[in-house]
Parts: C-alpha cells; sequence; structure tokens
C-alpha cells in the first residue's frame, strides 16, 4: 500500500516505544520502528510483523548525527515522504533518588548533565531539524517529555533528567512556533508514571495507558493543537 502513512519512532524495541509503534501500526501506519541496540530492534520489530502489523527496524543512534542523516536518506529514498515522527529515546542519567543520595543538583556530575542533553534534547532537535523537511507541510511530531520538566512543578535532585526534559520542551515551543503557518503539528506529551525499565513497577500505568497520549498527540486531526504540552490529552502547565 504505497499510500499508507509513515511513522518514525526513536527508541522503540521496547516499553513506551514499542507500544507506540504497535498503536500506530494497528491504525494503519507504516512505522519505522527505530533503536540504537540493533539486535533488540530486529525482534521487537520482528515480533510485530508476526502480529500482521506494517513495522520494520532501522538502527538509530539519536546522538550521532551521522546516523539521523543516513535515516533521513533512508526515509527520503524507500518512502519518499515522512508522516510522524516520535521523538521516544531518551535515558534517565542521574543516580536513582530512591537509592543513592548523590540525585542532589549539588553533588550532579556535569558529564551526567551532559549525557542528558545528548540523549533527550539535542537528539530530538537534530531529528526534527533532519525529518520534518521530509513531512512536506504536513506531519504531527511528539516529543515524549516528562512532568518533572514542569518549571510550574519544578523539584529538586535529578538535573540531568530534569534540565534536559525542560530544555525538551522549549525546543517544542520553538520549532511549534516556526511552523505554525504549515500543518505540522509540534507537541510534548508526558505519558505520567508508567511501568517501564525507567519507570519501575511501582508505577501505577501500564505502557498501553501511557501511550494513549502520545498516539492522540501523532494522530491530532488538522484543527488540532500546536506547541502544547499534554498529559492523556488533556493540557498541562509548562
Amino acid at each position: 500500500m504505497p499510500n499508507k502513512s509513515v511513522a518514525v519512532v526513536t527508541g522503540a524495541y521496547r516499553g513506551l516505544g514499542y507500544e507506540t509503534a504497535r498503536q500506530l501500526a494497528k491504525l494503519g501506519y507504516r512505522v519505522i520502528l527505530t533503536a540504537r541496540k540493533g539486535a533488540a530492534g530486529r525482534a521487537a520489530a520482528e515480533i510485530l510483523q508476526r502480529e500482521a502489523l506494517d513495522v520494520s527496524f532501522y538502527p538509530l543512534e539519536v546522538t550521532s548525527g551521522a546516523s539521523i542523516q543516513q535515516l533521513a536518506d533512508f526515509i527520503r529514498t524507500e518512502h519518499g515522504r515522512l508522516d510522524v515522527l516520535v521523538n521516544n529515546a531518551g535515558i534517565f542519567p542521574d543516580p536513582s533518588p530512591w537509592e543513592d543520595g548523590s540525585s542532589t543538583i549539588f553533588d550532579a556530575d556535569l558529564e551526567t548533565i551532559r549525557a542528558g542533553f545528548e540523549t533527550n534534547t539535542l537528539g530530538p532537535l537534530h531529528l526534527c531539524r533532519m525529518l520534518i523537511p521530509l513531512m512536506n507541510n504536513h506531519g504531527r511530531v511528539v516529543n515524549v517529555s516528562s512532568g518533572m520538566g514542569q518549571l510550574s512543578e519544578m523539584n529538586g535532585c535529578c538535573p540531568g533528567y530534569r534540565l534536559s526534559k525542560t530544555a525538551l520542551n522549549a525546543v517544542t515551543r520553538i520549532f511549534a512556533d516556526e511552523l505554525k503557518d504549515t500543518g505540522i503539528k509540534v507537541n510534548a506529551v508526558c505519558p505520567g508514571w508508567v511501568r517501564t525499565d525507567m519507570g519501575g513497577q511501582e508505577a501505577p500505568l501500564s505502557t498501553e495507558e501511557g501511550v494513549r497520549g502520545i498516539t492522540w498527540a501523532a494522530t491530532l486531526p488538522d484543527d488540532g493543537p500546536n506547541g502544547g504540552f499534554f498529559r492523556h490529552g488533556e493540557p498541562i502547565a509548562w
């Protein structure tokens, strides 16, 4: 089906990214599942293929400009366009606040903070710059953020993660404003506290519940919002 919409989901070999890839494929998208771990990414795509879903794997290291360029070239050559970009790949670079008191900003290693920015902020920024031009003025970008990046509710600890997500929210606003006269919508989504490797097993939400807000933002109608921050489809404060 050559006219199927094409979606890219980063960091999609497990957790929220994997479930996002599944749900978008169920909605009829041709999904490019990306991950830096090649074997795990291919295995994840094969599982979804066995569910009769249109999902393929492409290796991507979001901190590598060369890797992002290769993905862009692949999409341009193989598909000719992109309709949805879900910037899901992310890390929690800080020591666990539940296990290690060194999560305080006073003790935070600057390299830890830099690592958070490289993956959680600069990776999505670079992907937007390279892949949005493939949307031909109509598409959806979802930056998977976190309530821990809200300035309105900013607390202590975990500066590597918090700062990178606050900056990702700013990246979202900048792109949204520069694209406001096009058919491209750029929004940030907090999936909530979800039971993933990052969220832990004490989290109240399943991956299916956490992904609902992501797929909502990825499939917005033409009169949907642009430049907002949402949780479960409802706006939240920056």
